[in-house]
Protein backbone atom coordinates (compact mmCIF):
# COMPACT_ATOMS: atom_id res chain seq x y z
CA UNK A 1 0.00 0.00 0.00
CA UNK A 2 1.36 3.27 -0.75
CA UNK A 3 1.18 6.61 1.74
CA UNK A 4 -0.59 9.61 1.32
CA UNK A 5 1.98 12.49 2.50
CA UNK A 6 0.45 15.65 3.26
CA UNK A 7 3.02 18.34 2.70
CA UNK A 8 2.05 22.41 3.70
CA UNK A 9 3.48 25.80 4.41
CA UNK A 10 2.00 27.29 7.61
CA UNK A 11 3.28 30.77 9.18
CA UNK A 12 3.90 30.80 12.99
CA UNK A 13 0.08 31.87 13.81
CA UNK A 14 -1.51 29.17 11.75
CA UNK A 15 -2.38 30.80 8.29
CA UNK A 16 -2.27 28.95 5.26
CA UNK A 17 -2.61 31.85 2.48
CA UNK A 18 -0.25 31.46 0.62
CA UNK A 19 0.35 34.91 -0.56
CA UNK A 20 1.82 35.45 2.79
CA UNK A 21 4.39 33.17 2.19
CA UNK A 22 7.57 34.49 0.26
CA UNK A 23 8.57 31.67 -1.90
CA UNK A 24 12.71 30.81 -2.46
CA UNK A 25 14.60 28.58 -4.43
CA UNK A 26 15.06 25.89 -1.33
CA UNK A 27 11.18 26.09 -1.12
CA UNK A 28 10.56 25.04 -4.44
CA UNK A 29 13.14 22.94 -4.35
CA UNK A 30 12.13 20.82 -1.49
CA UNK A 31 8.48 20.88 -3.24
CA UNK A 32 10.00 19.23 -6.46
CA UNK A 33 11.66 16.59 -3.97
CA UNK A 34 8.55 15.93 -2.55
CA UNK A 35 7.01 15.71 -5.75
CA UNK A 36 9.45 12.74 -6.70
CA UNK A 37 8.67 10.74 -3.96
CA UNK A 38 5.34 10.24 -4.93
CA UNK A 39 3.89 8.64 -7.92
CA UNK A 40 0.71 11.37 -7.85
CA UNK A 41 -0.43 14.20 -6.67
CA UNK A 42 -3.99 14.31 -4.62
CA UNK A 43 -5.70 17.89 -5.45
CA UNK A 44 -8.85 19.40 -4.63
CA UNK A 45 -10.22 21.78 -7.07
CA UNK A 46 -9.30 24.90 -5.74
CA UNK A 47 -5.29 23.96 -5.50
CA UNK A 48 -5.82 22.15 -8.61
CA UNK A 49 -6.63 25.35 -10.35
CA UNK A 50 -4.15 27.50 -8.30
CA UNK A 51 -1.50 25.07 -9.05
CA UNK A 52 -2.47 25.02 -12.90
CA UNK A 53 -2.69 28.74 -13.19
CA UNK A 54 0.43 29.25 -12.00
CA UNK A 55 2.68 25.85 -13.30
CA UNK A 56 1.15 24.67 -16.20
CA UNK A 57 3.98 24.71 -19.06
CA UNK A 58 4.76 26.64 -21.50
CA UNK A 59 5.06 29.96 -20.26
CA UNK A 60 6.68 32.98 -21.61
CA UNK A 61 10.73 33.06 -21.38
CA UNK A 62 11.26 35.27 -18.36
CA UNK A 63 7.90 34.74 -16.71
CA UNK A 64 9.37 33.94 -13.55
CA UNK A 65 13.06 33.43 -12.38
CA UNK A 66 15.05 30.42 -13.54
CA UNK A 67 15.15 28.33 -9.91
CA UNK A 68 11.55 28.02 -9.94
CA UNK A 69 11.89 26.66 -13.73
CA UNK A 70 13.19 22.52 -11.49
CA UNK A 71 9.98 22.92 -9.59
CA UNK A 72 7.53 24.16 -12.83
CA UNK A 73 8.83 21.01 -14.82
CA UNK A 74 8.52 18.50 -11.64
CA UNK A 75 4.98 19.82 -10.85
CA UNK A 76 3.86 20.00 -14.94
CA UNK A 77 4.93 16.22 -15.60
CA UNK A 78 3.58 14.88 -12.55
CA UNK A 79 0.44 12.74 -12.39
CA UNK A 80 -2.40 14.32 -10.72
CA UNK A 81 -5.80 12.82 -9.70
CA UNK A 82 -8.24 15.75 -8.58
CA UNK A 83 -11.26 15.77 -6.33
CA UNK A 84 -14.53 17.52 -7.51
CA UNK A 85 -17.81 17.84 -6.82
CA UNK A 86 -18.46 20.86 -9.83
CA UNK A 87 -15.69 19.84 -12.48
CA UNK A 88 -16.92 17.91 -15.04
CA UNK A 89 -13.03 17.02 -17.11
CA UNK A 90 -9.59 17.76 -15.96
CA UNK A 91 -6.73 17.47 -17.92
CA UNK A 92 -3.02 19.00 -17.12
CA UNK A 93 -1.39 14.86 -16.61
CA UNK A 94 -5.00 14.56 -14.55
CA UNK A 95 -7.99 12.50 -13.78
CA UNK A 96 -11.45 13.21 -11.49
CA UNK A 97 -11.54 10.53 -8.46
CA UNK A 98 -15.10 9.63 -8.29
CA UNK A 99 -17.27 8.40 -5.94
CA UNK A 100 -16.98 8.32 -2.12
CA UNK A 101 -13.97 10.08 -1.15
CA UNK A 102 -12.76 8.01 1.15
CA UNK A 103 -13.33 4.91 -1.16
CA UNK A 104 -11.71 6.51 -3.91
CA UNK A 105 -8.72 7.57 -1.92
CA UNK A 106 -8.21 3.95 -0.08
CA UNK A 107 -8.06 2.65 -3.64
CA UNK A 108 -5.86 4.63 -4.79
CA UNK A 109 -3.62 3.60 -2.02
CA UNK A 110 -4.10 0.27 -2.58
CA UNK A 111 -2.06 0.90 -6.01
CA UNK A 112 1.38 -0.28 -6.33
CA UNK A 113 3.90 2.77 -5.78
CA UNK A 114 6.25 5.10 -4.00
CA UNK A 115 3.15 7.43 -2.79
CA UNK A 116 0.84 9.55 -3.20
CA UNK A 117 0.72 13.47 -2.47
CA UNK A 118 -1.83 16.61 -1.57
CA UNK A 119 -1.33 19.66 -0.67
CA UNK A 120 -3.89 22.83 0.10
CA UNK A 121 -6.54 23.03 2.99
CA UNK A 122 -10.12 21.14 2.31
CA UNK A 123 -9.44 18.07 1.01
CA UNK A 124 -6.29 17.47 3.05
CA UNK A 125 -8.95 18.37 6.31
CA UNK A 126 -11.49 16.02 5.35
CA UNK A 127 -8.65 13.41 4.43
CA UNK A 128 -8.03 13.57 7.68
CA UNK A 129 -10.94 13.25 9.21
CA UNK A 130 -11.17 9.94 7.56
CA UNK A 131 -7.66 8.32 8.75
CA UNK A 132 -6.06 8.25 5.22
CA UNK A 133 -3.01 10.38 5.88
CA UNK A 134 -0.31 8.65 6.96
CA UNK A 135 2.66 11.14 6.63
CA UNK A 136 2.12 15.26 7.74
CA UNK A 137 4.88 17.31 6.91
CA UNK A 138 4.54 21.26 8.13
CA UNK A 139 6.56 24.05 6.90
CA UNK A 140 7.07 26.50 9.22
CA UNK A 141 7.46 29.44 7.73
CA UNK A 142 8.88 32.56 9.91
CA UNK A 143 6.38 35.27 9.84
CA UNK A 144 3.18 35.96 11.24
CA UNK A 145 0.25 36.42 8.21
CA UNK A 146 -2.28 37.54 10.79
CA UNK A 147 -5.32 36.44 7.91
CA UNK A 148 -6.30 33.93 5.68
CA UNK A 149 -7.53 30.38 6.18
CA UNK A 150 -6.30 28.31 9.08
CA UNK A 151 -4.43 24.70 9.51
CA UNK A 152 -6.11 24.47 13.19
CA UNK A 153 -9.47 25.01 14.62
CA UNK A 154 -8.34 26.18 17.60
CA UNK A 155 -5.94 29.45 17.54
CA UNK A 156 -2.07 29.53 17.73
CA UNK A 157 -0.14 31.93 19.47
CA UNK A 158 3.26 32.31 19.57
CA UNK A 159 4.92 31.92 22.55
CA UNK A 160 8.86 31.92 21.98
CA UNK A 161 10.47 32.31 18.50
CA UNK A 162 14.27 32.22 18.27
CA UNK A 163 16.81 31.74 15.75
CA UNK A 164 17.54 28.08 16.82
CA UNK A 165 15.27 25.39 15.92
CA UNK A 166 12.54 24.31 17.25
CA UNK A 167 10.25 26.91 17.39
CA UNK A 168 7.49 26.52 20.33
CA UNK A 169 3.73 27.55 19.82
CA UNK A 170 1.31 27.50 22.54
CA UNK A 171 -1.74 25.96 21.52
CA UNK A 172 -4.68 27.91 23.16
CA UNK A 173 -6.56 25.15 23.67
CA UNK A 174 -3.93 23.96 26.03
CA UNK A 175 -0.57 21.81 25.07
CA UNK A 176 3.04 22.70 23.25
CA UNK A 177 4.07 22.34 20.29
CA UNK A 178 7.83 22.05 19.01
Amino acid sequence: MRPLRYSINVTLDGCCDHRAIVPDEAMHRHAAENINRADALLLGRVTYELMEAGWRQPVPAAARPEWMEPFARTIDAAKKYVVSSTLQSVDWNAELAHGDLGNAVRQLKREPGKGLLTGGLKLPLALAELGLIDEYEFLVQPRIAGHGPKLFRWTIEVCRVEAREPAGVRLRDGGDAV
